[in-house]
C-alpha cells in the first residue's frame, strides 16, 4: 500500500535565501497562492525574526492562503519565536518550525555552546512555540554530520516536549543516500515514540544529491519531504520539488509513496519561481528545462514517433508542458518530414530528399536551420 508523502515547499524561505532572490511581500502571496493551487501541504513562508519584509510576508500569506499549512522559521530563541507564532496568527493552520545546530562543528565553531546547552535550547524552543500552535516542527541542523547517539538525545528530547515533525536535515548537502537512509533508520529504531512523530527530510545539493537523498529518505520511512521549485536556495540550492514528485509519481510503486501534488500546475509554478526570481531554468534540468522533452537524435525521434513511450517515462502535457522535436544534424528524414507537414507544405518524394540533404549541410555548419532557411533555395 502506497502512502501519502506531506510536500514541504520551503521555496518562501530557504529559495529566497539564494544570493538575489529577495521577494516582496506581495510577491510572495502571489507565488503562495500557485503553490496553493499545486496542491504542497506545508507553505514555509519565511523567517520573521529576519526582517520586517519577512514578517509581512509570512503575515500576508497567513491572512490569505486557507489550505495548506502555513509554517515559518524560528531559531532556538524566544524573540524569533515570538515573532514566527505573532506572524503566523492569523493562520488557519499554522507550523512553527525551530531548529538548531546538533553537529560538533556547529556547537563549537558557530554556537559555540556544549551540548547540554543545546539540549536545554531545544527543550525550552519546542516548549515555547507550543504555547503558539499544536503543530511544531523541531530541526537538527547539520544532522547529517551529527554524532549519531547525540542527535538521537535531542530528538527524543523535542519529542518529548511535542514537537510533531523532526527534520534531519543534511545542510551542507554531504550525505550519500545509502548514509543519509541509514540516518533515517537508526534514529527511528533508536528513539522512544518516534512513531508518534513524521520524519522529515530537508537536503541541500553540494554534490548533486539533494533528490536521490530526499528519495533516500523516503524509502527509510521518511513521511515529509523539504523542497524548492526549481531547485533554488542556498549555494548549489535545495531538492527539487518537480524532480521528487515526479519521482514519486512515475516510481511510486518502488518507493511506497505517492503524494498530493496536482503535475499540471507544475510547469505554471516553475515559470512563475522563474520570473518572480530572475533564476532562469537551466536547459537540460529535469521535469521543467527547456530539453527536458526535446529530443534532437533522428533514432530517438523515429521511435518516438513510433511510440512515445520508446523514449518518454512522463507525459509532458500532465505537466504543462509539451514535447518538441527540434531539428539538428542529428534528426532522421521521418522528423523532417513531420517537420516540414507541420510547416505547411506538400512535397513530393523528390523535393523531400532534396531538401533533406540541402537540411543535412545546413544542420553541419552548427548554426540554428528552420524549414524556411533549407527551401529558400531548395525546391527540387
Amino acid at each position: 500500500m502506497e502512502r501519502d508523502v506531506v510536500i514541504f515547499d520551503t521555496t518562501l524561505r530557504d529559495g529566497e535565501q539564494a544570493p538575489g532572490n529577495s521577494m516582496t511581500p506581495e510577491e510572495k502571496l502571489r507565488l503562495a497562492r500557485q503553490l496553493d493551487v499545486l496542491g504542497v501541504d506545508v507553505i514555509e513562508t519565511g523567517f520573521p525574526a529576519a526582517s520586517d519584509g519577512d514578517f509581512r510576508g509570512v503575515r500576508g500569506v497567513a491572512q490569505e492562503v486557507r489550505r495548506p499549512v502555513i509554517a515559518a522559521l524560528a531559531r532556538c530563541h524566544e524573540r524569533d519565536i515570538d515573532l514566527a507564532g505573532e506572524a503566523l496568527r492569523p493562520a488557519e493552520r499554522s507550523r512553527v518550525h525551530v531548529f538548531i545546530a546538533t553537529s560538533d562543528i556547529h556547537l563549537q565553531h558557530k554556537l559555540r555552546i556544549s551540548k547540554d546547552e543545546c539540549l536545554d535550547r531545544a527543550r525550552a524552543s519546542v516548549r515555547r512555540a507550543r504555547q503558539f500552535t499544536n503543530d511544531v516542527e523541531f530541526s537538527a541542523e547539520d544532522a547529517s554530520r551529527s554524532d549519531l547517539d547525540f542527535l538521537c538525545r535531542t530528538v527524543e528530547a523535542a519529542i518529548q516536549e511535542g514537537a510533531t515533525t523532526i527534520n534531519l536535515p543534511d545542510t551542507v548537502g554531504y550525505a550519500m543516500p545509502s548514509e543519509y537512509g541509514a540516518m533515517f533508520r537508526k534514529v527511528r529504531e533508536r528513539v522512544p515514540n518516534s512513531d508518534k512523530v513524521v520524519f522529515s527530510a530537508h537536503c541541500h545539493d553540494d554534490l548533486g544529491l539533494a533528490v536521490a537523498n530526499s528519495l533516500a529518505a523516503i524509502d527509510a520511512g521518511a513521511g515529509q519531504v523539504e523542497c524548492t521549485v526549481n531547485g533554488i536556495g542556498e549555494r548549489a540550492g535545495n531538492a527539487s520539488l518537480e524532480e521528487i514528485v515526479m519521482a514519486i509519481r512515475v516510481r511510486g510503486n518502488a518507493l511506497g509513496a505517492e503524494t498530493g501534488i496536482d503535475p499540471s500546475q507544475i510547469g505554471a509554478a516553475s515559470r512563475l519561481v522563474e520570473r518572480l526570481t530572475g533564476y532562469d531554468v537551466p536547459r537540460n534540468k529535469a521535469i521543467v528545462g527547456a530539453n527536458a522533452f526535446a529530443h534532437e537524435a533522428g533514432i530517438h525521434q523515429d521511435g518516438l514517433l513510433k511510440d512515445v513511450a520508446t523514449y518518454q517515462i512522463m507525459d509532458p502535457a500532465e505537466l504543462g508542458l509539451a514535447m518538441t522535436l527540434p531539428l539538428g544534424k542529428h534528426s532522421g528524414r521521418h522528423a523532417f518530414a513531420r517537420a516540414c507537414h507541420a510547416a505547411g507544405l506538400s512535397l513530393v518524394a523528390e523535393e523531400l530528399d532534396a531538401g533533406f540533404r540541402r537540411f543535412k549541410e545546413l544542420a553541419d555548419s552548427g548554426a540554428p536551420v528552420s524549414i524556411h532557411d533549407v527551401f529558400q533555395e531548395v525546391r527540387a
